[in-house]
């Protein structure tokens, strides 16, 4: 089954309405569907929690997580592994640093990765990349 990292780009994207916003849609549809797995690191997604909170306010940031708790995306909490690759990450290629957990999280799964990031572009020999735009 196919693999897909969400960025935290991605699902701000998702909620905000933003360009893209379809795409991220597809992705979730496919994986109610058992078409595709999503997978999320928990940096990236408290990435999202702070982008909501800081547009939108702490209400809206909490209704977020709920909704974000339905959606058929399984979160993988930042351990030794991730952390030591984000890092690897963040030295060699200058990424912000929480977009290298979204990053390590694909390279580990040797999955791709959903981002509106254009800064990922430096990584797309490392792992496949699906720029949401």
């Amino acid at each position: 089954m196919k693999q897909v990292v969400l960025d935290a780009s991605a699902l701000v994207a998702f909620f905000e309405g933003e360009p893209g916003a379809e795409q991220v849609e597809n992705l979730i549809a496919r994986a109610n569907d058992g078409k595709s797995e999503l997978l999320m690191s928990t940096v990236n997604w408290g990435e999202t929690l702070c982008a909501r909170w800081h547009k939108h306010g702490e209400k809206a940031a909490l209704q977020t997580l709920t909704v974000i708790a339905a959606l058929p995306i399984s979160l993988y909490a930042a351990d030794l592994t991730l952390t030591r690759i984000a890092c690897e990450i963040r030295m060699r290629f200058k990424l912000p640093y929480a977009d290298c957990f979204a990053a390590s999280l694909a390279m580990t799964h040797s999955a791709t990765l959903a981002t509106a990031d254009a800064d990922f572009e430096k990584l797309a020999d490392r792992f496949e990349i699906l720029f949401i735009r």
